[in-house]
């Protein structure tokens, strides 16, 4: 399993980032190998939305639809958490985002899970080297969002 786990700052206030990050269709704007995503059903944000995102992969993009499995706002000083699925025949995604309120903004850490299933198992080591670029690329655009200002 490719393991990907960070923790950014901001200074915005976590209920702000807490709804931007849930709304997942978001990703499309701060993670540069996804080149589209977009809410297919459900309420934003909310336990049970479902997210078809486009990810760009070597030299394809794959279709998952992302399904938000719990999600719990930011209240006062207890952190925020949504916890997101993906699966296809070949892969599963694992992702839980937790905001954490602080006096001066917040604290964001993404955790990322995928897994490869079946024949292509062996591979796992290999994707974790791939999900790691992958990653540091996506938490640059992280780090900007969560302070609320546009990603270049």
């Amino acid at each position: 399993m490719a393991r990907y786990r960070t923790t950014v700052d901001s200074s915005a206030p976590a209920e702000e980032v807490f709804a931007y990050l849930a709304d997942f269709a978001t990703v499309a704007q701060w993670d540069p190998g996804v080149s589209d995503a977009e809410l297919t059903t459900g309420e934003p944000g909310r336990t049970g939305a479902h997210y078809r995102v486009d990810v760009r992969f070597l030299w394809r993009t794959i279709p998952l639809d992302y399904e938000i499995l719990e999600s719990v706002e930011p209240d006062g000083t207890f952190p925020g958490r949504v916890v997101l699925e993906a699966q296809t025949s070949d892969f599963r995604s694992y992702d839980v985002i937790t905001v954490t309120p602080r006096a001066d903004g917040c604290t964001v850490t993404y955790d990322a899970n995928l897994a490869l299933l079946g024949v292509r198992r062996p591979f796992d080591p290999l994707l974790a080297v791939a999900f790691r670029v992958i990653g540091d690329r996506a938490r640059a655009g992280l780090a900007a969002a969560v302070q609320m200002r546009p990603v270049a």
